[in-house]
């Protein structure tokens, strides 16, 4: 099983962050290698979330998102095509106009995949997606 943690500063207030992070179907816009994005379910205390994405190889997955506005974004692996495990959360500190982000997760593979796969995947577009999600607040 793999697992990254990163902790950020966004210069964004809470209510900004948790918004964006929840807005699901805008994710193809501005994070890297998601192809698309379909709702399944959604309302205040979750959604169910089928990913497409394409990251060296295409895959997609479904995942069940828990919201609990707005400190805490997590989730679990409904079904999919390569994961076994991927679970994670998204925790927000309020710290006034700005927001103490910790993003979290675990992922383990049906198959045995190859290393760089997994180094991209897990750690790989890590610095960039927080980026995208940074820079997609502060609009």
């Amino acid at each position: 099983m793999a697992s990254v943690e990163r902790t950020e500063i966004f210069d964004s207030p809470i209510d900004k962050v948790y918004s964006v992070i929840v807005d699901y179907a805008k994710y193809p816009e501005f994070v890297a290698g998601v192809d698309e994005i379909e709702i399944l379910e959604n309302n205040d205390e979750g959604a169910k979330v089928k990913y497409s994405l394409n990251l060296i190889k295409k895959f997609s997955y479904i995942i069940k998102m828990t919201h609990e506005k707005p400190s805490k974004v997590s989730w679990v692996l409904e079904s999919g095509d390569i994961f076994k495990t991927n679970t994670g959360s998204w925790e927000l500190k309020d710290l006034g106009d700005k927001t103490e982000v910790t993003y979290k997760v675990e992922l383990d593979f049906k198959v045995m995949a190859p290393k760089m796969i997994v180094n991209k995947v897990v750690s790989g577009n890590f610095p960039a997606m927080m980026k995208a999600y940074h820079n997609r607040c502060k609009q």
